[in-house]
């Protein structure tokens, strides 16, 4: 369901794509496009009938919030506008169940290359779309290096990240935007993803489910596992590091503590 969902929101966002883009500025200063409500509209048409509620990026801007429960689907339609906008091919769609504040299936589609991911409690996957269909699939797994390779959002860094390299003795780091970030630790592509600006659920659920299917972890800088639901935060997330294992994210989370301190 969350597959075929993602599949047709990536070919509305691919049709907008295709022609001159309208953008307008949120309340929040963020970015938004006519292919972000219409692949959520897409999403949530598809999800309906799983009959479980579904927090939307768009749905919340508009003031949209359903009453959650233990059982809910988090959907970001179109995460990397600015990537979007830049037409650099580095959005995902997102979409992800989260079950007693923890995501357990996630999907994450780069609708520009086809790239797909996914995960749950089976494992881990990425195979590629065409034709509407997700073809080409195989396990992945994350997977160490002497020296880890470090992933940095490349339209949100930071100035502590240069000395966070330093420190963790950094191979090198990989700029990517979205939700990609978290794909490339599930697929073995780099180690360490430490986040030292904001985020909001429905940026990091579906890329958390697959990373931790993956064998990965997400934790927050006190070192517990970043949780879901946060309605009276407004859906905010903390500072978090997602890491290839629970070493990594353990010393990760610890030299971010420091370097905020």
């Amino acid at each position: 369901m969350a597959v075929a969902a993602a599949i047709a929101a990536a070919q509305v966002i691919l049709d907008v794509y295709q022609r001159p883009i309208h953008v307008v500025t949120k309340d929040d200063g963020s970015p938004v496009t006519e292919a972000d409500a219409a692949a959520e509209a897409v999403i949530i048409a598809h999800l309906k009938t799983s009959g479980l509620p579904v927090l939307g990026e768009e749905s919340v801007a508009a003031g949209i919030i359903p009453a959650l429960g233990d059982r809910y689907w988090v959907v970001d339609p179109l995460d990397g506008t600015k990537e979007f906008i830049k037409r650099n091919g580095e959005f995902t769609v997102n979409i992800a169940l989260v079950e007693h504040g923890c995501p357990t299936m996630g999907v994450v589609l780069a609708p520009v290359s086809g790239e797909i991911f996914a995960g749950d409690a089976g494992g881990a996957w990425t195979g590629r779309v065409v034709d509407g269909q997700a073809t080409e699939r195989r396990a992945i797994h994350t997977s160490l290096l002497p020296r880890p390779r470090i992933v940095a959002s490349r339209s949100h860094g930071h100035a502590a990240l240069e000395q966070l390299c330093r420190t963790l003795d950094v191979e090198s780091d990989v700029s990517v935007g979205s939700s990609l970030k978290f794909c490339l630790l599930a697929r073995g592509d780099a180690q360490l993803y430490p986040r030292f600006t904001p985020t909001c659920e429905w940026d990091t659920a579906a890329g958390q489910a697959v990373l931790e299917a993956a064998g990965g972890v997400v934790v927050t800088l006190d070192g517990a596992p970043m949780r879901y639901g946060k309605g009276e935060l407004a859906f905010l997330n903390p500072y978090f590091v997602a890491a290839a294992t629970p070493a990594l994210a353990e010393s990760g989370a610890a030299e971010m503590q420091r370097l905020l301190a």
